[in-house]
């Protein structure tokens, strides 16, 4: 589901615990993990804003998020709500992104949850990749590679429930997709996407963008619009903008070639 579906759900989740803990009465140790409950629901929110494109929203509730987690004494949850701020950074094309993201890995240390840091590690991958820097970038993606196969000593947060080795691999192909690295990002992209359920309709059409704009990169235009066709196809009806932005670039891309039958028939789809 988008952001747009949820987004009011994680709003009113977020308000419900905040008059709580305004409200009752409880123990220093129970305040602590209630903020810190706080800052996981100002992350959803944020990220359900994020992705329907309301982003001063989507600030405000990361800035919640941030201020939650240090008063709940949880670096894991802080480097996460600056890694969050770190990629709305990049939508709103502010200077800050590598800036947050790097604060963000440095917040957990080494000494923390090794997915946590895998996390943290592969979100400054993504700063540093989509400001053309690609040895900081293969550098922190080598960090996350290493982290996310390190045994973890205590149980994952929750809320990283999500962080494996299809997360690193899908950031590792959209980084060098954005470096113009097309035979280093198809290989990863096309490994984690074939395990990708239709199911999860609004990633799957997110990450098969980037293996179509990295076919194109590799000089297989036919290709790369049969994969924006198939982007269509799962993000039809999805109450998120990225996926529809990120057709609108292929879009573009591939408008020179509309020569070709299969080009043109993907552009004519698009225009109606």
């Amino acid at each position: 589901m988008g952001g747009g579906d949820t987004y009011r759900l994680y709003v009113g989740e977020l308000a419900e615990t905040t008059r709580l803990v305004a409200e009752g009465v409880y123990t220093e140790g129970v305040g602590q993990q209630l903020r810190g409950i706080i800052a996981e629901q100002a992350q959803l929110a944020g990220w359900a804003a994020y992705d329907a494109g309301l982003y001063g929203e989507a600030r405000r509730h990361y800035m919640t998020a941030l201020a939650a987690s240090k008063t709940a004494e949880d670096r894991s949850l802080e480097g996460n709500s600056l890694a969050f701020l770190a990629y709305l950074e990049w939508a709103v094309g502010g200077g800050s992104g590598i800036a947050y993201a790097q604060a963000g890995l440095a917040a957990v240390g080494t000494g923390r949850d090794p997915v946590v840091r895998a996390l943290l590690a592969d979100r400054l991958a993504w700063q540093y990749a989509t400001s053309g820097h690609a040895r900081e970038a293969g550098y922190a993606l080598s960090l996350a590679e290493e982290a996310i196969h390190s045994r973890a000593d205590g149980p994952v947060p929750d809320w990283a429930y999500w962080v494996d080795r299809d997360e690193i691999l899908i950031m590792t192909g959209r980084c060098w997709t954005e470096l113009h690295r097309p035979l280093r990002a198809i290989p990863a992209l096309e490994d984690a996407l074939g395990r990708y359920d239709d199911t999860r309709a609004r990633d799957k059409a997110l990450y098969l963008s980037w293996l179509a704009s990295a076919y194109f990169d590799a000089g297989e235009i036919e290709h790369a619009a049969a994969i924006t066709s198939r982007v269509m196809d799962l993000s039809a009806g999805l109450a998120s903008t990225r996926p529809a932005g990120r057709t609108r670039m292929m879009v573009r891309r591939l408008e020179p070639h509309r020569a070709l039958p299969l080009v043109g028939s993907v552009l004519e789809r698009a225009r109606a």
